[in-house]
């Protein structure tokens, strides 16, 4: 009896583990693979850049990074980590940050008087989408939700957590998302590259670049406004708010200035944000891609054609609609290419960014769209099960 009431609690001891330390366990492994895929990125991104590959080389050498490693941990480690949602959303506050900072002083009122085209082209992209997605769909035998979430570009871990929270084939969604996002963040700017030819770099980014300053009013300056970034980014995190992170980093970005000129005691201080954080921002942003990449299962060559022929249609579409934006308005095509581009929002505006060329239209396209795409969501799910529940009843 004696014996057995002194075995019993430490056999309970060993085998319950405390969910804390496990949070904590699985925290510390998901910080070390990210600091591993830094490690590479940053000299594959610095690679990139003597190759000349442009103003993004970063994001390009943090997909290499992400794929790369994830395998890695998966081949030799016999561990295979989630892609760190977490991760991307910073890298999108920083990058918000930058475009914001970049984008203050540009002329907004110009940019207003174009908003009834960007609701329009939002509209088309929309339907496009939806259309793509039912062809999608009988091709593919799949669901109409699961084709829906694969095609709309709305981002490749949105659209993979709806996939998971209705209980759909989240790798399949992954798949066309992660597919479509990397096609279009290597073939646009190297459209861009080869339509600006030699004027497209981005020498803030460059390996001789003095990455960060050191003077103290402007490290202090630094440090208060990633400590709000961060807090918007959490906040985004907490409230599961989409795309909050870019959107709350972008105001941040644009309105800083404005309240340092408000402010008597800050004399002519003005903040624009060191080439490290967009550095860092744009890796992160690649690495995030890249994860996808390599915690990929295996697909038959059929699911592949079939996610391969809706990409196409998607950036054709998006073709379609830059050729409507040049009839609607006075934009250059590249612009015009740049805005109605399928995403990722966060890269786009990154290469109009890097080419210095109509910053303040692009962020616009594409905020109106994701706040679209956003916002409507739960109208699309709920119109999308509707039909899977019609057609079910129907075949």
């Amino acid at each position: 009896m004696n014996q057995s009431l002194i075995v019993c609690p430490n056999a309970e001891k060993s085998t319950n583990i405390n969910p804390a330390v496990s949070r904590n366990h699985l925290l510390i492994k998901q910080l070390i693979v990210l600091g591993w895929e830094m490690l590479l990125a940053l000299p594959l991104g610095l690679v990139l850049v003597k190759l000349h590959v442009g103003g993004i080389a970063w994001i390009f050498g943090g997909i290499a990074s992400g794929t790369v490693i994830l395998q890695g941990c998966r081949i030799f480690y016999k561990y295979s980590p989630k892609p760190n949602r977490v991760a991307r959303k910073v890298g999108m506050g920083l990058v918000g940050l930058t475009v914001g900072a970049a984008s203050s002083q540009a002329d907004l009122a110009s940019v207003a008087s174009g908003v009834p085209v960007f609701v329009l082209l939002t509209f088309f992209l929309l339907m496009c989408g939806g259309l793509i997605g039912y062809v999608y769909s009988r091709l593919s035998q799949t669901n109409l939700l699961t084709s829906m979430l694969a095609t709309v570009p709305g981002g490749v871990g949105v659209m993979a957590a709806i996939a998971a929270d209705y209980d759909r084939n989240v790798t399949l969604v992954a798949l066309v998302q992660a597919l479509r996002v990397t096609t279009v963040v290597v073939l646009i700017p190297f459209i861009a590259r080869s339509s600006v030819g030699n004027y497209w770099n981005f020498p803030t980014l460059s390996a001789q670049s003095n990455l960060l300053s050191f003077d103290p009013s402007q490290l202090g300056l630094l440090l208060l406004v990633l400590l709000f970034t961060g807090l918007v980014v959490y906040l985004s995190i907490l409230c599961k708010i989409p795309a909050g992170d870019f959107f709350g980093a972008l105001l941040i970005g644009i309105s800083i200035n404005h309240l340092l000129d408000w402010l008597p005691l800050m004399g002519d201080m003005h903040f624009s944000p060191p080439p490290l954080v967009k550095l860092v921002g744009q890796m992160l942003l690649g690495i995030t891609i890249g994860e996808y990449w390599g915690e990929k299962p295996t697909f038959n060559k059929r699911t592949v054609v079939y996610a391969l022929m809706s990409v196409t249609m998607t950036i054709f579409t998006g073709a379609i609609a830059a050729l409507l934006a040049m009839q609607l308005t006075s934009w250059d095509w590249l612009t015009c290419l740049l805005v109605t581009a399928p995403g990722g929002a966060a890269e786009m505006i990154l290469v109009a960014l890097s080419l210095d060329h109509n910053v303040e239209i692009v962020t616009t396209g594409h905020l109106i769209r994701l706040i679209a795409i956003n916002s409507s969501l739960p109208i699309w799910v709920f119109l999308f099960r509707r039909l899977d529940g019609q057609l079910s009843q129907h075949w």
